[in-house]
């Protein structure tokens, strides 16, 4: 919602709040880069569910490739919270909302 303002005598009438452009680029970022984050940990995931499982592997070589595994799923981990912290860093300094000339709110969909 944005920001509700008090109209008293001196205050203009007609503010009009507009959903940030900056801060809707970050929405789409995010949104843009989490279904490929998800392609990658379900790859990794289902990976690391074969690579475990005994009916795989038969020499004792099969354990280096599920600790392999298991990095390369905690580096994802790893990489996906620090593209959250960074959207989230710069979403945090920047306003929702910012004044329009526009007749109405309205907000990102």
């Amino acid at each position: 919602m944005p920001p509700v303002t008090a109209s008293g005598a001196l205050d203009d009438p007609q503010r009009a709040w507009e959903f940030n452009p900056d801060y809707q680029r970050l929405v789409v970022a995010w949104n843009a880069v989490l279904p490929h984050l998800e392609t990658l940990s379900t790859a990794l995931d289902k990976a690391y569910g074969l690579a475990k499982s005994p009916q795989t592997w038969d020499a004792p070589v099969g354990e280096r490739y599920v600790q392999d595994i298991r990095e390369w799923r905690n580096r994802l981990a790893v990489y996906r919270h620090s593209v959250l912290t960074a959207i989230s860093d710069e979403a945090a300094d920047t306003p929702r909302w910012v004044r329009t000339t526009a007749g109405a709110p309205h907000a990102f969909l």
